[in-house]
């Protein structure tokens, strides 16, 4: 529902009881909005079988990167990640990551693990250049997780593949589990909030919102759809 269904960005919403999951007392709806994406990030990890003590590389800074990263941390991995965008390199940066523009990223994942290459990558960037360079940083039998949407094929070295006999998995979205274990993670203050959440915008300012995250000025924008702004209120 909201994906392959219509509905979101509205004030009541019917869906079926045996869909809600139940929030814990004391979380307050900022940190539960962040349910949802944060359930996408458990998923892709349960995905990746990532071990204690792996190697990560996550290719991609936004939101669902940062996610998967601070999920995959807690769960026993070393995390670098990659991203262009040098604002959002310093926000990844000061949440403990080790956040690297695209072009050094060859250099520390071969200082981390003496060359032999990261033991899994998940490309969220929906970049062509980032698909290319996603099989050069993995070791002999890594996983590449393709979490990004896009939207036409794009070019992968299917050379390194055979030669690395790498493992390429598709991570769509979650199950009720992720869901679950995403509250858990919320609940506990795993996930950071407050660096995550950039700011909270009403419904009727949901267009300027969407220009912000495009421009890159934003992290992740929740919309308050019961409110207005004062000016249209």
């Amino acid at each position: 529902m909201g994906i392959d269904s219509p509905g979101a960005l509205q004030e009541l919403w019917t869906v079926p009881a045996t869909t809600l999951v139940r929030l814990p007392e004391g979380i307050n709806l900022r940190d539960a909005a962040l349910v949802e994406p944060t359930a996408v990030a458990v998923h892709d990890v349960r995905r990746s079988e990532l071990q204690v003590g792996d190697t990560v590389v996550v290719l991609g800074g936004g939101p669902i990167g940062v996610l998967i990263a601070t999920v995959a941390r807690h769960a026993g991995a070393r995390v670098a990640v990659v991203e262009l965008d040098a604002a959002r390199r310093d926000r990844v940066a000061a949440l403990g990551f080790e956040a690297v523009a695209p072009t050094d990223i060859d250099a520390t994942v071969a200082d981390w693990t003496n060359g032999n290459g990261a033991d899994v990558v998940f490309e969220v960037s929906g970049a062509a250049a980032a698909v290319r360079q996603a099989t050069g940083l993995l070791k002999v039998r890594g996983t590449l997780v393709v979490v990004a949407i896009h939207s036409t094929p794009r070019e992968i070295d299917l050379q390194r593949v055979f030669w690395r006999e790498l493992r390429i998995l598709g991570a769509r979205v979650y199950q009720r589990s992720d869901f679950e274990r995403a509250v858990e993670l919320l609940a506990t203050g795993v996930i950071p909030v407050d660096a995550l959440v950039t700011s909270v915008v009403p419904l009727n300012e949901t267009g300027k919102a969407i220009d912000e995250l495009g421009s890159g000025q934003a992290l992740k924008v929740l919309v308050d759809v019961s409110a207005l702004s004062e000016a249209r209120a």
